[in-house]
């Protein structure tokens, strides 16, 4: 890509995204290898979901304030201190581990302290793209997200899987500190907007208490919004059971088999740049809602599919074609919000959706490993009626508990097409362009 010939907002979002990009493949990588160290020890699916969710909890927390902060305070330095603390973070796993003191209870707390800050990173950049980039891009530049973190899958696991037998997870963890650098160093070098004045008096003339809960009464004062957030949530939720019990279920079923994990991951990260590609070529449909619930439909059979495999032959296709429709649903869903809600409210009314969903996602990965565990495991370890579907013995349980989760996901994309509030979100909430010129 020339940046010369591009906008100089298009330009700025394309440094960010890039430092990002490469900060992510060192992430991925470090967590990658953390989950191979983390299942070598317990051979639990509890213990890999509960480091996502103990990365959730104080995100769920700080949600009602961080909207406030980002929307007050300088968005650049809350990305920069997003990362600085990831890359604190990662030096003292590096350093635990070096001295033989790694635990899983470590990664439970450095996994509680990245979630705070990555909460506060996550929505500045979220809320920084509509002050950068003009509106009839904001699919596209959604859709790099994709490309980033699917592009990551591509490169990261295969060379975690291969780099973990050769340097292990000292190596890697240094090779992630070295990536977090880039990141850093792509957002000191340009110059983020921050909010108009007129936009700051518009936000410092509510009260503390009015903007905790102005996320939420933004939302449910648009029904178009809020059937479109209901629809993520009952996406989303079985989404987030499926995949905190997917490490487990591949591994389960391939006697540890790290290479093939990778091998999967690389074919989802192939498969989410596919799509992130196309959606960046194309634009997306007109109507983008139907991009929404199309995704939903497609990454629900796709996973059906997948959770049926019991082998990389049927596997790797079943994951390219699932990974390849998340960029279409993503990048859909955040043209919407976009282009909805205001950027000087962003923040706030962000913050509030992101608390709903991660809320939703907390409740999947608590129970997602007792239920993989306790229930399912057990119930095909023995002679069952679904054996002949999942089979019997190591993970052909969690096989069985991912493709329920999959076929809820289908269910919410079919059945959103039926819903008039959602269906017609584009048409019945106001851009916030015509909106605020309405107001004022």
């Amino acid at each position: 890509m020339n940046l010369e010939n591009i906008s100089p907002g298009l330009r700025k979002f394309f440094i960010v995204w890039l430092g990002q990009f490469v900060s992510t493949i060192g992430s991925s990588m470090t967590s990658f290898a953390i989950e191979i160290w983390a299942w070598e020890i317990t051979g639990k699916a509890t213990t890999l979901t509960l480091v996502g969710f103990f990365g959730l909890l104080p995100r769920l927390i700080i949600a009602p304030i961080s909207g406030i902060i980002v929307d007050r305070y300088n968005r650049k330095l809350l990305m920069i201190l997003g990362d600085t603390v990831a890359v604190i973070s990662t030096f003292f796993i590096l350093l635990l581990y070096l001295n033989n003191q790694l635990q899983i209870w470590h990664l439970y707390l450095i996994s509680a302290i990245n979630g705070t800050f990555n909460q506060f990173q996550y929505l500045a950049y979220s809320a920084s793209i509509a002050l950068m980039v003009p509106k009839q891009h904001y699919t596209r530049v959604s859709s790099m997200d994709f490309i980033s973190g699917y592009g990551s899958n591509i490169l990261a696991p295969p060379l975690a899987g291969y780099l973990y037998k050769i340097v292990g997870l000292t190596g890697i963890a240094g090779i992630d500190i070295i990536t977090f650098l880039f990141a850093i160093t792509s957002i000191l070098l340009i110059k983020i907007p921050q909010l108009s004045q007129t936009d700051k008096q518009d936000r410092d003339s509510e009260n503390t208490w009015s903007k905790l809960g102005f996320g939420l009464h933004y939302i449910f004062a648009r029904k178009g919004l809020l059937a479109l957030l209901i629809a993520n949530l009952l996406f989303w939720l079985p989404h987030d059971i499926g995949d905190s019990v997917y490490a487990p279920m591949i591994l389960s079923r391939t006697n540890n088999d790290t290479f093939v994990l990778g091998n999967l991951a690389a074919a989802a990260g192939f498969g989410g740049v596919t799509g992130a590609v196309i959606i960046s070529t194309w634009g997306g449909f007109r109507r983008k809602i139907k991009g929404v619930l199309f995704g939903m439909i497609g990454a629900g059979l796709s996973k059906i599919v997948f959770g049926l495999g019991r082998n990389p032959w049927i596997w790797v296709p079943a994951q390219f074609c699932s990974s390849l429709n998340f960029p279409l649903n993503g990048s859909s869903d955040d043209a919407i919000w976009l282009t909805k809600v205001a950027p000087y409210v962003q923040g706030r009314v962000f913050a509030a959706r992101s608390l709903i969903l991660q809320l939703l996602s907390a409740l999947g990965l608590l129970i997602a490993g007792p239920l993989a565990d306790n229930v399912f495991t057990p119930m095909l370890n023995n002679k069952s009626i679904f054996g002949g579907i999942f089979g019997i013995g190591k993970g052909a349980g969690i096989a069985m508990l991912y493709v329920i989760s999959a076929v809820c996901m289908l269910l919410v994309g079919v059945i959103g097409f039926t819903i008039p509030s959602l269906r017609n979100v584009e048409s019945t909430v106001a851009d916030h362009d015509i909106e605020t010129l309405q107001q004022r």
